[in-house]
């Protein structure tokens, strides 16, 4: 399979798509990190990125469409600058995850999966990120945040917003 000519990513992206295929024993394997890297890249998965998958792996749009409805983790919307992810599994329920989403709500003026109309932030309800220990917890971006108030939450917003997150570039 050959590279894309004119390809909607860019040229870092593309290169690394082009050696992802190279790597597994089946090119379809890079299905999932190609998806992710395109989503990290894009913003969400486009139908433009749905197609030019496709055609670097050599499968169906379908077969991509098909992956793509499976994980939640994977948008097909733009989501905000700051993706807010508010766990809600049983730890953090039970420490407190459902009156973080509600003030997160409140907060942001926004439901699950809804964008703030300035696009600063968009708002998640996910099922577990891994910090059962630190209960009620929530993930931005690619930065985690525990052991949760609604003030700290304040607090973390404002941080974002000041461009003081810690993944700001």
């Amino acid at each position: 399979m050959s590279t894309v000519a004119n390809t909607i990513f860019s040229p870092e992206l593309a290169a690394r798509f082009d050696h992802l295929v190279t790597i597994y024993p089946l090119r379809r394997s890079a299905l999932i990190p190609m998806l992710l890297y395109a989503q990290d890249e894009v913003g969400y998965i486009s139908e433009a990125v749905v197609s030019e998958i496709a055609q670097r792996i050599g499968i169906l749009e379908l077969d991509v469409r098909n992956v793509l409805s499976y994980y939640s983790m994977l948008r097909t919307k733009p989501a905000g600058k700051y993706n807010v992810q508010v766990c809600t599994n049983i730890s953090c329920m039970l420490r407190g995850g459902y009156e973080i989403l509600d003030h997160c709500k409140h907060k942001l003026g926004i439901g699950h999966k809804g964008v703030t109309p300035d696009g600063v932030f968009s708002l998640e309800e996910v099922e577990c990120i891994g910090a059962c220990c630190w209960a009620p917890a929530m993930q931005v971006n690619y930065d985690f945040h525990d052991d949760l108030t609604p003030g700290k939450v304040d607090v973390l917003f404002q941080m974002y917003r000041d461009g003081q997150g810690k993944d700001v570039k």
